[in-house]
């Protein structure tokens, strides 16, 4: 009786879920959630870019300033023989008195002559200079000029042979930065030694001119010549060749130099850290005539070489001619020249920007593992778990900066990889306690991090590599999602 009077408890219907729970609930609505995420993320990599740049530019004028102090870039210019004359012109002018009257006046200018031959060869020893955590590469070059000169001929430029002052012709030299200069240079002009010194006089044929007294009393500009310069320098070593055959030949112990300028080598050998290269270059690219008039001071700063009008580099040197036929001048140019760079193919920095353009691509193959490993091991991982493991991914790209600035970039990305790896690892087994769908994680991470250090290394071949890898992860992934009954999770919310 008691039994049967007893009250029975009470069952309530459990609540349908509203619209936004199953919303928020559903895999379409979490999967936009991590689209998002993804998209977020994007500015914190934004900063991580930013101060590559910024310790990047800091790493550029580290290195300016060790090539202020040691020799920077080096340019070498010339021989040109410089002839000098006198002429006379007049001007009316007024007197106080206004009464027009007629005054002479006095000039010097030059008659200038390029060399028939040149033959360039220098012996290059590059090497690290550093300061701090920053290295600029400088060298020491033994260098060796010689060749020769044909006659003038004066029936081509409108000067009378009588004002020729040919006691005082020069020859002219050209060279970047003389304070790389290890010692005085000299110049064997048909046997007699004499030295180079700092041109003085308003006359700028190229960036820096050194000139050295020839005195040609028997008229006469045909003759050889022969010059050594021991100079120091920095990052590239570049010939403007300015006769009309020049044959340039640079060698040293470097793994990988960079032929740049306007002309490829005719020949070259690179082979176990050390390279030979030889450039055979005939005048028809040159921009000034065999022998031409120089412009008068006056007219020179008019001129270009001051990079207002075409915006001169002032690493490069400038040649300003006026032609036999006009008044015009005309400027060379890095592509007038033959360069060799001795800068790493690629540093730390600019290898560290290349990692950080697969930013997005790894952060979003990331969460999409995560993604289907959530569903096929039924382990929920929350949206704010999400993030602290983006947050990691993206710290990954500043552990690299960082540690590459001190270690290198291979030491660095094994590093930054190694504990990026493992902190996540070691987040997701707290979330699942699943030692199985760790161990898998962390070989998903293992390989995307390898794929990316591995296209590192290519440099012709990189796209084309990229592009194959990010295919077959695709074809994995939509293999992947075939096992997956993707309507279940509809009929479930």
């Amino acid at each position: 009786m008691e039994n049967s009077n007893q009250k029975q408890p009470e069952v309530y219907d459990s609540p349908a879920p509203s619209f936004f729970e199953r919303l928020f609930n559903s895999i379409l609505f979490k999967f936009g959630v991590m689209l998002i995420l993804v998209l977020f993320l994007l500015i914190p990599m934004e900063w991580i870019n930013d101060l590559i740049r910024e310790r990047r530019d800091r790493e550029r004028s580290v290195s300016n300033e060790i090539a202020s102090k040691w020799g920077g870039p080096q340019v070498i210019s010339g021989p040109i023989i410089g002839i000098p004359y006198t002429y006379q012109y007049s001007v009316k002018v007024t007197d106080d008195k206004g009464k027009p009257k007629t005054e002479t006046y006095k000039e010097k200018n030059y008659i200038f002559l390029a060399a028939k031959k040149m033959n360039v060869s220098s012996d290059v020893e590059p090497e690290y200079l550093k300061r701090g955590i920053y290295q600029s590469v400088v060298y020491k070059a033994a260098i060796t000029v010689d060749g020769e000169f044909d006659e003038i001929d004066l029936s081509k430029v409108a000067v009378d042979p009588a004002s020729l002052h040919w006691d005082e012709a020069k020859l002219f030299l050209g060279l970047s930065d003389l304070k790389g200069m290890t010692a005085v240079p000299k110049l064997d002009w048909k046997g007699t030694t004499r030295d180079l010194q700092m041109h003085t006089e308003p006359i700028s044929l190229f960036e820096r001119t050194m000139s050295a007294d020839i005195g040609l009393s028997e008229k006469s500009t045909k003759g050889t010549f022969r010059m050594k310069l021991d100079l120091r320098g920095s990052r590239t070593l570049t010939v403007f060749p300015t006769a009309d055959e020049t044959m340039v030949t640079v060698g040293g112990a470097w793994n990988d130099p960079s032929f740049n300028g306007g002309f490829l080598p005719a020949t070259r050998e690179i082979s176990q850290g050390k390279f030979r290269a030889a450039w055979q270059v005939p005048s028809f690219s040159r921009k000034f005539p065999k022998q031409w008039v120089g412009l008068s001071k006056e007219l020179y700063m008019l001129t270009d070489y001051d990079g207002e009008n075409i915006g001169y580099d002032q690493t490069m040197p400038a040649v300003t001619a006026a032609p036999e036929n006009g008044p015009s001048a005309q400027v060379s140019t890095e592509q007038d020249m033959v360069q060799v760079n001795f800068l790493e193919a690629v540093n730390n920095y600019q290898k560290t920007t290349r990692v950080a353009k697969y930013g997005a691509l790894v952060i979003l193959l990331t969460f999409t593992a995560l993604f289907f490993t959530e569903i096929l091991k039924k382990k929920k991982i929350h949206f704010i778990q999400y993030v602290l493991i983006g947050c990691a991914m993206v710290l990954f790209y500043s552990l690299l900066l960082a540690i590459g600035e001190h270690l290198g970039f291979d030491w660095s990305y094994l590093l930054s990889a190694v504990a990026t790896i493992g902190l996540i690892t070691s987040f997701i087994f707290g979330i699942t306690k699943d030692r199985k769908i760790c161990m898998a994680f962390s070989g998903v991470l293992a390989l995307f991090y390898a794929f990316v250090y591995f296209l590192m290394q290519l440099q012709d071949y990189a796209l084309i590599v990229g592009s194959i890898g990010v295919f077959v992860i695709l074809a994995v992934l939509m293999r992947v999602s075939t096992r997956i009954n993707w309507y279940q999770f509809d009929r479930k919310s």
